[in-house]
C-alpha cells in the first residue's frame, strides 16, 4: 500500500510519529513529510533517522494555506497533531479549539484540494462521552472527519480511537518511575482509577490495519487491555526494587474521569465486532458503501466499553511492561 507513495504526518515529531516513521520506512515509501511546529524536535528527529526519505516542514495545521501546499502530491495523511494535555486544554480552550477542530478541518480541506487517497485521524478514548474540553474537541474532530466522506469519492477519511499508549511523551510510566526514583512516592489521582493501555508498537500496527481495511467513514476502536493505576504503580515499584514508597492522593483534575470509555451507550447501537483487534463504530451520516460492506457484521451486545472491565492482573501488567521495554 505504501510502496512508492508520499505520506504526510501532522505532528510527526512526537512519540506516535517516531514509531510510525520507524514502521513506515521498511514499506519503501517515496517520501515521508513531517509537518509540525517545533523546530528543535524536527532537528532531533532528522538526526535520529538520518534518512533521505524524510522531509521536514515547519508549519501549523491552523494555517490552511501552508498546510495545503505541504499536501501537494501526497497519497496518505496521518493526522496526529493536537493539543492533548487535559489541563492545558481546560486552561486554554480557545487554543485547543483552534488546533483540534479548526486544524482538523484544515487537514480535511487540504486533503480534498490535493486528491489525497486516505486521511487517518488519530483519536482518543476521551472523545467518547467527553467530560473535558480536550475530549470535546477530539469528538468534534471525529465528526468532521467522518462527515468529510460525503464530500468526495476520491479521498477516504477514517478515525482510529484508542486509549493510553505506554511510553509516549508525558506517559504515566515515565512520571511514576521518576517519582519513585527521586521522591520515593507516587502521586495517585484516585485509588479506583482505571485506564486502557497498549504498547506504542502495537498501536501503530493496529493503525496500519485500520488504514488497510477501512472503507471510509468508520471509527475503528482498538481493543485494549485495562488496569488499575494503583496496580500499575505497584508493579513499577516492585520492578525498581524500592521499598516504603508512599502513595499520595492527588484528587481528580477538572474534566478527568475515574474510568475511561472507548465507546458509549449511544455509540454501541451502531458498533460492530470487526475482528479480534477492533470494534468499528459505523457512521450515522448516510454513506451507502459503509452500510453494504458491514451488513454481514454483528452489532456488539455490550452496553458500552469501559476501562473498569476485564482488568489485568499484576502479572499481566508486568508482561505488558516487559513487552514495551519499560521493565526487565
Amino acid at each position: 500500500m505504501f510502496n512508492g507513495k508520499t505520506i504526510l504526518i501532522t505532528g510527526g515529531t512526537g512519540s506516535w510519529g517516531h514509531e510510525l516513521v520507524k514502521q513506515l520506512l521498511p514499506k519503501k515509501p517515496k517520501e515521508i513529510r513531517i509537518f509540525s511546529r517545533n523546530e528543535f524536535s524536527q532537528v532531533e528527529m532528522k538526526r535520529k533517522f538520518d534518512n533521505k526519505l524524510l522531509t521536514f516542514i515547519i508549519g501549523d495545521i491552523k494555517e490552511r494555506e501552508e498546510l495545503t501546499k505541504a499536501c501537494a502530491g501526497v497519497d496518505y495523511i496521518f493526522h496526529l497533531a493536537a493539543l492533548k494535555h487535559v489541563p492545558v486544554c481546560e486552561a486554554q480552550p480557545v487554543e485547543a479549539l483552534k488546533t483540534n477542530v479548526t486544524g482538523t478541518q484544515n487537514v480535511i480541506e487540504a486533503a480534498l484540494a490535493n486528491f489525497v487517497k486516505t486521511v487517518v485521524y488519530i483519536s482518543t478514548d476521551k472523545a467518547a462521552s467527553p467530560s473535558n474540553f480536550y475530549g470535546m474537541t477530539k469528538s468534534i474532530g471525529e465528526k468532521l472527519i467522518i462527515h468529510a466522506n460525503t464530500f468526495s469519492s476520491d479521498t477516504k477519511f477514517v478515525c482510529v480511537r484508542g486509549g493510553n499508549v505506554l511510553g509516549t511523551n508525558g506517559s504515566v510510566i515515565h512520571v511514576f518511575k521518576d517519582q519513585i526514583k527521586t521522591k520515593n512516592q507516587v502521586g495517585i489521582t484516585d485509588n479506583n482509577m482505571t485506564r486502557f493501555f497498549l504498547t506504542l508498537e502495537d498501536a501503530i500496527n493496529l493503525l496500519f490495519k485500520a488504514t488497510y481495511e477501512s472503507i471510509g467513514g468508520e471509527i475503528f476502536v482498538m481493543k485494549m487491555p485495562t488496569c488499575k493505576i494503583v496496580d500499575l504503580a505497584q508493579v513499577l515499584i516492585e520492578s525498581m526494587g524500592k521499598k516504603d514508597v508512599q502513595f499520595v492522593q492527588l484528587g481528580i483534575r477538572p474534566g478527568e474521569k475515574i474510568h475511561e470509555i472507548l465507546f458509549s451507550e449511544y455509540e454501541s447501537q451502531t458498533t460492530i465486532y470487526f475482528d479480534e483487534d477492533y470494534y468499528v463504530i459505523l457512521p450515522t451520516v448516510e454513506i451507502q458503501e459503509i452500510k453494504e460492506y458491514y451488513a454481514k457484521y454483528k452489532v456488539v451486545g455490550m452496553k458500552d466499553y469501559h476501562s473498569n472491565q476485564s482488568l489485568m492482573t499484576k502479572e499481566e501488567i508486568k508482561a505488558l511492561l516487559r513487552k514495551g521495554g519499560f521493565i526487565e
